[in-house]
């Protein structure tokens, strides 16, 4: 699971380093590579489901961090800008995946379509939270589509907020809430359909 960054007096935060190496300290960036890079493999290769792949975007992203420094404004969480930047590189990773193997998505059904939903009532994350292990999860995981998969991993794997997903794959926060409900509950049906074959 993704560290919470803990407040410590003498870590600096993100932002601090961010604005250190927009300031031309390189010594920052290493730091926020050291920071960054094993969360970030984590988050993109249960995207994507190749370590190599996983490791050449990580690698994308540090130098897309190190060549748009510039670009990154404090009216954002650096956290949010970075994962943005790593998901748009996953995300057009697995497009070139797409049209190299002319998928199909005439059997997108009814159930893939996307409903705003609101938080209250309504909440499988309990009864789904016991049923969650490591290795079938992530097998799992790589069968459910994309925009499923990417906000189960960032959720509950990587323990982001639903805010700030909800700014990294720019959708409103009940579409995100709507698809980590229903990411949940496909794994949920998954798991239980494995588990009856035993």
């Amino acid at each position: 699971m993704a560290k919470q960054n803990k407040i410590n007096d003498n870590k600096p935060s993100d932002e601090e380093l961010i604005e250190r190496f927009q300031k031309g300290d390189l010594y920052a960036f290493d730091l926020i590579v050291k920071r960054y890079k094993d969360q970030l493999l984590n988050f993109i290769y249960r995207f994507v489901g190749n370590q190599e792949e996983a490791e050449d975007i990580v690698q994308e992203t540090f130098l897309r961090v190190y060549r748009k420094r510039k670009a990154y404004k404090r009216i954002a969480k650096f956290s949010t800008w970075i994962y943005t930047i790593a998901g748009n590189l996953a995300r057009t990773e697995l497009r070139r995946r797409k049209r190299r193997k002319l998928f199909s998505v005439t059997d997108m059904g009814y159930e893939d379509r996307d409903y705003e939903i609101s938080d209250e009532g309504y909440n499988p994350e309990s009864r789904v939270e016991g049923v969650i292990q490591e290795e079938i999860i992530q097998k799992e995981i790589e069968k459910l589509s994309p925009k499923f998969r990417e906000v189960i991993i960032l959720r509950d794997v990587q323990e982001l907020s639903y805010e700030e997903i909800s700014k990294i794959i720019k959708v409103p926060i009940g579409t995100v809430k709507s698809r980590v409900n229903r990411g949940r509950l496909k794994l949920q049906n998954r798991l239980r359909h494995l588990k009856g074959k035993k």
